[in-house]
């Protein structure tokens, strides 16, 4: 079943899908943490303030893209960008990439997606020794739903065993995409509010 179908799908359906749990026994407020983890980060991500944007193929991905640009008036505009990749797939849309700071967005990757905070795992192979706040403040991710992982812990191991014989650096999380007050984990530790577009390709 799809992100999109288990994201919408009816809460009745939900519960009865659970054989022996009802909505009463399981409160208001518990999290579900049998949900798959694709779901779970989803929820978390839109909770967290990310705008999310689901595709099915390239061309779903390349029509949202124009979207966001159209929204916000970026087209011939100047984009952060340290991946080579991405400027040839995103390369039609009159931008001008560089590494300017005062670039209208970053566009980048991403190491992994955790369902548990709906965050965003980055490291030195998407952001170099840059710090979050030194970056621009509109950020769009592509991603692939292949990097959902449930925890912090998951990534940092996968980050790991691809990267054999080097370890990425400044691996941080992006997890405020609206301004938020209060405290901090570790791991977003120096980070800041970024506003956050996700490109997420189903590749499974």
């Amino acid at each position: 079943m799809s992100i999109l179908k288990k994201l919408f799908k009816p809460k009745n359906s939900e519960e009865s899908d659970k054989p022996g749990t009802t909505k009463a026994e399981r409160g208001k407020y518990m999290p579900d943490i049998s949900a798959p983890a694709d779901e779970r980060f989803t929820k978390h991500f839109i909770l967290n303030g990310g705008k999310f944007l689901y595709c099915v193929n390239m061309e779903e991905i390349h029509e949202s893209f124009d979207n966001i640009l159209l929204e916000n008036d970026w087209y011939e505009q100047d984009v952060y960008c340290l991946d080579d990749k991405l400027e040839s797939l995103f390369g039609n849309y009159n931008l001008m990439y560089g590494t300017e700071s005062e670039s209208k967005f970053m566009l980048s990757t991403c190491e992994n997606l955790i369902a548990d905070d709906g965050s965003l795992l980055i490291s030195s192979n998407q952001i170099k020794e840059k710090k979050l706040k030194e970056l621009p403040q509109n950020f769009v991710i592509f991603a692939t739903t292949s990097q959902i992982v449930n925890s912090i812990g998951e990534g940092l191991r996968g980050i790991k065993k691809k990267n054999t014989g080097y370890i990425p650096t400044n691996i941080t999380t992006i997890k405020n995409f609206e301004p938020k007050e209060g405290p901090k984990d570790f791991m977003s530790y120096g980070s800041s509010a970024k506003n956050l577009y996700l490109l997420l390709l189903e590749d499974l």
